[in-house]
């Protein structure tokens, strides 16, 4: 990743893009959005959509993509999802990566206090939040793809803030 990133709203040619093309490698496939009927709606429905979601983007290129939710009855807190573009992930880019989105998230929607959940297989996607300062709170079984499945959730409360 180089300096030249725009995170802009989600237009639909994206949208459809990550919904429709991108595809992981398993067990991280469990991340496609076509492996979850709702999240494959949500995406591609611009009401739906709304300004909750965003794109990342390297010199004009859709690169990853997060979305941003506020957290019922807090209006400080926000949960967030995000996603690499599959052929980028695994390559080391997840702290820079992860780095722009809680930039963007303080500077520009004026949040700092983040949730976040994720597949409890995933402990790749673990270590890398723990090292930008997220912290484990519990865990939760949660109906996904068709199943019920153990997430983690992590928050980045107890980060110094400076």
């Amino acid at each position: 990743m180089d300096d030249n990133i725009e995170i802009r709203l989600m237009n639909q040619s994206e949208a459809v893009e990550i919904a429709d093309e991108w595809k992981y490698e398993p067990p991280y496939d469990f991340y496609d959005m076509t492996a979850d009927v709702e999240d494959y709606e949500e995406i591609l429905d611009m009401k739906s959509r709304g300004n909750h979601y965003y794109s990342v983007l390297e010199n004009q290129k859709l690169i990853g993509f997060f979305c941003v939710f506020p957290v019922e009855s807090k209006t400080i807190e926000i949960e967030l999802g995000l996603g690499l573009k599959p052929e980028l992930t695994g390559k080391g880019l997840g702290r820079k990566f992860m780095a722009l989105i809680l930039v963007y998230i303080e500077q520009a929607l004026g949040c700092r206090k983040v949730w976040l959940s994720v597949a409890d297989f995933n402990q790749r996607a673990v270590k890398l939040y723990q090292q930008v300062g997220f912290e484990y709170i519990n865990e939760k079984t949660q109906d996904s793809n068709g199943g019920k499945y153990n997430f983690i959730v992590m928050n980045n409360f107890s980060k110094k803030k400076t």
